[in-house]
């Protein structure tokens, strides 16, 4: 089984939209103050807690535009945090019950049959076995309620 990374969004990427970087609609990111526990950052990979500053912001996961490249909202720390590096080993933010996993291949589209709900205690496990396959490159964890993207997962 190939041993897994959780992958974050790019420090790079981050810096760029507390700089106030346009988002992937060309839009300011929208500064908030968090009112209450539990908004995923997708820098960190944790929560961004009560009080503390983030940005909301349209995220297109994929390098460029194309019939399977979605766009939706994200949470960054408004504020520096350290990028998430920890492999094999869930994100603090998995917390919700179960997640969808999707695999993508290096044309960056939907390797079809490699979608499903995933209980969050089983994201590992199915994501070494989707990575055995040749022809996905990478996953997608995402809300399993709203679809929205969470962070990849790709091979070490």
């Amino acid at each position: 089984m190939p041993q897994i990374r959780f992958k974050p969004l790019s420090t790079s990427k981050a810096q760029s939209w507390r700089e106030g970087a346009p988002d992937d609609y060309d839009l300011p990111p929208e500064l908030c103050h968090a009112v209450e526990d539990g908004y995923p950052c997708r820098h960190c990979l944790r929560f961004i807690n009560k009080g503390e500053r983030y940005l909301t912001l349209a995220y297109r996961p994929f390098p460029s535009l194309q019939p399977y490249a979605e766009t939706g909202p994200i949470f960054v720390h408004a504020d520096d945090c350290p990028a998430y590096h920890c492999e094999g080993r869930l994100p603090p933010f998995l917390s919700s019950p179960d997640y969808i996993l999707r695999g993508y291949g290096e044309d960056h589209r939907i390797v079809y049959g490699s979608g499903a709900v995933t209980p969050t205690d089983r994201i590992i496990e199915r994501a070494e076995r989707l990575l055995e396959r040749a022809e996905i490159a990478y996953l997608h964890v995402r809300s399993a309620r709203n679809n929205c993207f969470h962070c990849e997962i790709e091979r070490c």
